[in-house]
């Protein structure tokens, strides 16, 4: 096999791997099997364990050792902390999705947006959750900064994983206004009103899911009363 289609299949795995939690076809628990991924894709051991690896050094599966990768089933703790990142992070990614604007860019949102109403209209909640998840890579993308950007890949297919283990049962498909509205504020160059407008709507995300009460990190002096 040469080695430059080897590269290009593990890509091709990292990414299907990728579209699929996002869009919860692959749940979290889920074993992926490197015979499985050998077959699809007719390629080596070696092939596929990159493309393994890369999703474990991603937080995306995890390696168990002589038994194989799982879809990662991450925390309530992790969850709060990966929402608290993606608050941190999109807060800088909104302001230079304004100071690059361009009607390209605004065309590439409006365009995903579309996608977006469609995919609910036809009750397709898998591609809705994907796409909205693309919605915030497409920001990223705009922003212009290729590390925030890289970050973003690994917090949104975090964020589905999170959605996908701790989404209240029955939660309805409701309209993504605030992603239109963000879109009006951009336009406007509204960038205080975009920037508290997307910490609100990551917010409302988070409240949405069952993560219970955080837990309280005893004292030392606490964990070890009565010992």
């Amino acid at each position: 096999m040469a080695p430059r289609r080897g590269a290009a299949v593990d890509l091709r795995i990292y990414s299907a791997v990728v579209n699929a939690v996002m869009s919860h076809r692959l749940p979290p628990g889920t074993r992926l099997g490197e015979a499985e991924f050998c077959e699809l894709y007719d390629v080596s051991r070696t092939t596929v364990r990159k493309a393994l690896q890369r999703l474990a050094h991603d937080h995306i599966v995890v390696l168990r050792p002589n038994r194989g990768a799982v879809v990662a089933s991450p925390s309530p703790a992790e969850a709060r902390d990966v929402f608290a990142a993606r608050r941190a992070i999109e807060r800088e990614i909104v302001p230079l999705v304004i100071r690059h604007v361009t009607p390209a860019s605004l065309q590439r949102i409006r365009t995903a947006l579309e996608a977006e109403e469609q995919a609910r209209h036809s009750g397709d909640r898998a591609a809705w959750i994907r796409l909205g998840g693309e919605f915030h890579l497409l920001l990223a993308e705009l922003a212009g900064n290729a590390v925030l950007q890289r970050f973003m890949v690994e917090l949104v297919s975090r964020s589905s994983l999170i959605i996908a283990v701790y989404e209240n049962p029955g939660v309805p498909m409701c309209g993504n206004h605030e992603h239109d509205d963000l879109l009006a504020l951009i336009e406007k160059r509204d960038s205080a009103g975009a920037t508290a407008l997307i910490e609100h709507h990551l917010e409302e995300i988070e409240a949405r899911l069952n993560l219970g009460a955080p837990e309280r990190k005893l004292s030392l002096a606490e964990a070890l009363s009565g010992c």
